[in-house]
């Protein structure tokens, strides 16, 4: 009995009781999703996805009636093929140099071989990443500053931009994401010619804005009044001190609940696809209809999904750590 107290006492043992815990629940979620897709006598098709993120596209080019190759002009990273054809007329074709598969004085019969190539081309899944990250960048830069804006608004003493501000933010807080995607998408971009693309943006930007405004709002009332006396002491004006002396140190405190937020803000992105945009989830979905490879397909997103926000989440850690070094 007393060995057993003594070895649970032990950090070193209590340590590898932990990573066996670990161990045995990933086992068990493992074991558990292979146990629920034979249940429903699913074949997975893993091979499938790789070609929906990248794949190699091979192109051929052939004559288009017999003739013969009169010259091959090289110029830059491509070449000129001038043919002539049974009836004597010029046929031209600007093909990659490195791909050219006939020389000068070859007879070529109709459906000949000219060129051939293979290049890698981003596959659905891909470009919808690529989409989801611009779009999720554009609004977190525009949501910083909309909600820099806002939040200071919401301290100030004037009542013109307070209650401006308050009513934004009660507003976009009280209705859903949705609904103001559509908004932005048939009102506000049908007034001002806006794409689709910066329809989404703008909405995600609004959005975001009104929940960073009240963060950055939290942040700066969480330092002392002191602060700014201080500052207003040494001849500051508000601005300044604001700039120099208050938002430095709220910016530390308010990290983490901004990251918090981006993250959120880059799972909502998936829902600007109801305005035609083909972000990851969309194309996901598109995917997962064409070849009923859900399964797949939807745990392929979500890792995707997973590699922007831990990234995310490990740039503001650094962040973090950069600051309590400087302090």
């Amino acid at each position: 009995m007393d060995t057993l107290k003594n070895l649970l006492h032990n950090p070193r043992f209590r340590n590898i009781l932990s990573w066996a815990a670990l161990a045995a629940i990933l086992v068990g979620l493992v074991i558990g999703t292979v146990q629920t897709t034979r249940r429903v006598e699913y074949i997975w098709r893993w091979e499938q996805i790789p070609r929906y993120v990248l794949f190699k596209e091979s192109r051929e080019i052939v004559v288009e009636d017999n003739a013969t190759v009169k010259a091959l002009d090289r110029a830059g990273s491509s070449t000129v093929i001038v043919a002539v054809n049974s009836y004597g007329e010029e046929q031209y074709y600007n093909l990659p140099k490195d791909m050219i598969e006939v020389a000068v004085g070859d007879e070529l019969k109709a459906g000949d071989l000219l060129a051939k190539w293979t290049k890698w081309k981003p596959g659905l899944l891909l470009r919808g990443l690529v989409l989801t990250l611009e779009i999720s960048v554009l609004s977190i830069i525009l949501g910083i500053i909309i909600g820099l804006i806002t939040g200071l608004a919401r301290l100030s003493s004037n009542p013109a931009p307070k209650w401006l501000a308050i009513g934004y933010i009660e507003l976009i807080r009280g209705t859903p994401l949705l609904v103001q995607i559509y908004i932005f998408y048939f009102f506000v971009g049908q007034v001002f010619s806006l794409s689709s693309f910066w329809a989404g943006v703008l909405a995600l930007s609004f959005f975001a804005g009104a929940y960073v405004a009240e963060i950055i709002r939290a942040g700066i009332q969480s330092i002392h009044k002191g602060q700014m006396e201080a500052a207003r002491s040494l001849g500051m004006n508000y601005y300044l001190a604001m700039r120099y002396i208050i938002l430095p140190q709220a910016f530390k405190r308010i990290l983490p609940p901004l990251a918090g937020q981006f993250i959120s803000l880059i799972k909502d992105s998936s829902l600007v696809g109801v305005i035609a945009l083909v972000e990851l989830t969309r194309a996901g979905r598109e995917i997962g209809t064409s070849t009923f490879n859900y399964f797949e397909v939807f745990f392929t997103v979500a890792a995707l999904y997973l590699i922007l926000t831990f990234t995310l989440s490990m740039l503001v850690q650094f962040l973090e750590r950069r600051f309590a070094a400087s302090d």
